[in-house]
């Protein structure tokens, strides 16, 4: 399907990654994993088309199609959901344009008999076909299927997009890659704005996807439970293996014991040949063996082992001071941008080192909530910290807390104070930022770099409670086990907003759910949480079946005059529906003569007449269909 051979990329003289070669086929749903900065985002580019290789072939099956999601989403502002979505059929929609097109012709022109006439309507049918066979007449409801699917309500279809948050932006783009089908599906980090619930539909989806899938992501839960197949890109080289992560590591960490194992004893092996030929080289009689042995030696490929990139960064939070029991009360708050709602009536109580998740679908409050606690947008409603407590925060959209012209040291030298000042670059060193890393612009900074410096930055400050609103966005798999364990370690308190499943387990021991403005506690962790949302979710299904069986019983209680009622009209319904399908199979068969006999108006003056009459019938049917439909839904109310 795609071949990629000794493939090769450099930035500046220095190779990102050199000679790799691998081959995607049906089926094969890959990881690609490995450090920011090691290339993965690049790859997909260049497995796209958008970037070009320093050398290197990239063969691939002839017209096949590859979709590629992107980070960071381009949308044309003005769209509806709809139109945004419908953007997948670029081809249906030229189609479209051509059919209106002749169509407002066939009106305007009276010249029935001419030659240009009959070509319109060739050329109409012909693309009608066309239309048809590339699934013209289904798209907007196979449309509206895949969009209800993913969360979106049938009152959300014709809002603009500029009006839904990054995770909903994010599906719309989804859906479109859904409808279209390619055969190679390339996707860069898709979960970063996904809820939970998300997450899961995406994994259901990936996991039935027939064709190639290559996801950048650092989330191991979502790789483990999707791919197949890894491959990491350390140093320049890749690794690649047909294992999901976990057992991928597990696998590569087996093989670089072996490798060590073997490359030791291969190391005796030489070392003890290298004294046997300094000791026959002294000897005459001996020369000719020393020849043989320095020959041998020559021959011996030496045994490699995997280079491992080993540097992560170091970060322990500490608490300045121990704050009194309640940390956070809020009472009665609320907030609304405009006309949309988002919080109503919140009381939260948070006492001193508490361990809380914010979960919830996107736009549901939770970014919201966070940002009032630490005081930055406007609320109704009354909020009050507790005791000397000291609020470190880390916002999800980190580049609009950074200066982009300051470098990486200014950047901390100026939240530093005079205490912490001297160790500035120390931090920066725990954080990777080495040498002359400390001097670049932050606006050239990747989103993993950015992370971690706005991590560098929190620990310039004091604090006793933490505030972090995705955190691990960008992160690479890691530098995340790095954050993660420094959050279990800390004996502060902590308000954590994330969707990686993975990265909660073990670190927050409640959890807040947002949902229809509101909050509501599961005192245990984000497994305790999935758990019992998967009962509720039963619970609402066992109710659904409890209405069901009593539309059941008031249907059964129906008057014997209605019940006649209703097959007498089923029965008109269903002879209507016949006449319609005889009157369009008519049609179409004419549809066809006139485009392949054009003398058939020829030898049958009245055919335009007898051709609109049927056309005239097939609208009355429709009416007569319509009626009855309507007078069968009454009835049955």
């Amino acid at each position: 399907m795609l071949n990629i051979h000794k493939v090769s990329i450099s930035f500046q003289g220095d190779f990102l990654f050199e000679n790799i070669t691998f081959r995607l086929g049906n089926g094969d749903r890959v990881g690609l994993v490995g450090k920011n900065g090691a290339g993965k985002s690049t790859l997909l580019k260049v497995l796209v088309g958008e970037m070009e290789t320093d050398s290197g072939q990239i063969a691939t099956e002839k017209e096949l199609s590859i979709g590629f999601l992107k980070q960071d989403i381009d949308f044309v502002y003005g769209r509806t959901v709809l139109e945004e979505s419908y953007e997948a059929f670029k081809e249906i929609k030229k189609l479209e344009a051509k059919i209106e097109t002749i169509n407002c012709l066939l009106v305007e022109r009276t010249d029935y008999e001419s030659e240009a006439y009959h070509q319109l309507m060739v050329d109409l049918n012909e693309i009608q076909h066309q239309y048809e066979i590339i699934g013209g007449y289904n798209y907007q409801g196979d449309t509206e299927k895949i969009l209800q699917g993913l969360g979106f309500k049938r009152e959300d279809f014709n809002k603009l997009t500029d009006t839904f948050s990054g995770g909903w932006r994010m599906r719309i783009e989804l859906a479109k890659l859904l409808l279209q089908n390619n055969d190679v599906l390339l996707l860069d980090e898709p979960t970063n704005h996904l809820d939970i619930e998300s997450i899961i539909w995406l994994e259901t989806f990936l996991k039935n996807y027939v064709g190639a899938i290559v996801i950048v992501s650092h989330d191991k839960m979502f790789l483990d439970n999707v791919t197949n197949r890894t491959i990491e890109i350390s140093l320049g080289r890749i690794y690649d293996y047909p294992k999901p992560y976990s057992e991928y590591l597990v696998l590569r960490s087996e093989i670089r014991e072996q490798q060590l194992a073997s490359q030791k004893n291969q190391q005796k092996q030489i070392e003890h040949t290298e004294k046997l030929i300094e000791k026959f080289r002294a000897k005459a009689t001996k020369a000719t063996m020393a020849q043989s042995l320095i020959k041998k030696l020559d021959k011996i490929d030496r045994i490699e082992v995997d280079e491992d990139d080993t540097k992560v960064m170091s970060l322990k939070f500490t608490i300045s001071i121990v704050p009194g029991k309640v940390v956070i009360e809020s009472e009665s708050v609320s907030k609304h941008y405009g006309e949309l709602q988002v919080l109503n009536n919140v009381n939260l109580l948070v006492e001193r080192n508490s361990k809380i998740a914010f979960v919830g679908q996107n736009g549901q409050g939770k970014s919201t909530l966070a940002k009032i606690i630490v005081k930055d947008i406007p609320f109704e409603g009354k909020l009050k910290l507790g005791h000397n407590v000291q609020i470190g925060y880390f916002a999800q959209n980190q580049a609009e807390y950074l200066d982009g012209n300051k470098t990486v040291l200014d950047t901390m030298i100026d939240a530093s104070n005079e205490t912490n000042r001297s160790k500035v670059r120390d931090i920066l060193g725990s954080f990777l930022f080495r040498g002359d890393e400390v001097d670049k612009y932050v606006k050239i900074l990747s989103g993993g770099e950015r992370n971690r410096l706005a991590l560098a930055k929190l620990l310039l400050q004091p604090l006793n409670v933490l505030v972090m609103d995705e955190p691990t966005n960008h992160l690479d798999i890691k530098s995340k086990n790095v954050l993660k364990d420094a959050l279990i370690k800390f004996e502060g308190t902590l308000i954590l907003v994330s969707h990686d499943r993975d990265f909660l387990k073990g670190v927050t021991n409640k959890v807040y759910e947002f949902k229809d403005q509101r909050i509501k506690e599961y005192l245990g962790d984000i497994d305790f949480y999935l758990e019992q949302r998967n009962i509720e979710n039963l619970r609402d299904i066992e109710k659904l079946d409890v209405v069901k069986n009593k539309v059941d019983k008031q249907h059964n209680k129906q008057s014997y005059n209605d019940k006649k009622k209703l097959k007498s009209l089923h029965n008109r319904l269903s002879k209507v529906e016949s006449q319609i399908n005889q009157l369009e199979k008519e049609i179409k068969e004419i549809d066809v003569e006139l485009a392949t006999n054009y003398d058939v108006t020829v030898s049958n003056p009245n055919f335009f007449d007898e051709y609109q009459k049927k056309k005239d019938k097939l609208h009355e049917l429709m009416e007569k269909w319509e009626a009855v439909q309507l007078e069968i839904e009454k009835t049955n109310k």
